[in-house]
């Protein structure tokens, strides 16, 4: 270990770009690490959901495209359109203080914009389902098919 520990600064030095690529993916890394665990928004997981499930009565809205969701959605989830989603709807306000899961095909596109417009529009618990639909599906949990 000592041996590595004198050899280091050679490397460094002789492998400059590497070196500072490690360093900003390094904090980059740390950076959204912090940035979730002081976030209003958490991701769940698949099991993670289904805890939440079993414990408490999430809402739980799905804005995948209504043929994905038509395929398969988590059952219970109730289908938005992003184009149509807003926080500020009488019908969803009422649902302030309740868990609210947002999801989408694959986690990574519009859940994560709805969630920050639903903590900004002032609900207390929000979350989104890491890894969308598909990772519930390959969690081998049960789907529901067609618009219900």
């Amino acid at each position: 270990m000592n041996d590595i520990l004198h050899k280091l600064p050679e490397f460094i030095g002789n492998h400059a770009a590497l070196a500072a690529l490690f360093a900003i993916l390094l904090v980059a890394l740390i950076a959204m690490q912090i940035a979730e665990l002081f976030g209003k928004t958490k991701e769940l997981t698949p099991a993670g959901l289904t805890l939440l499930i079993n414990r408490e009565t999430p809402l739980l809205i799905d804005l995948s495209s209504i043929a994905d969701f038509e395929k398969m959605h988590v059952p219970g989830a109730k289908h938005v359109a992003m184009s149509q989603f807003d926080p500020e709807n009488k019908d969803l306000a009422k649902a302030k203080e309740l868990p609210v899961v947002v999801m989408d095909k694959d986690g990574r596109g519009n859940s994560i914009k709805a969630a920050q417009r639903l903590v900004k529009a002032g609900f207390v618990k929000v979350h989104t389902l890491g890894g969308g639909v598909l990772a519930w599906h390959a969690a081998q949990l049960p789907v529901a098919k067609g618009n219900k």
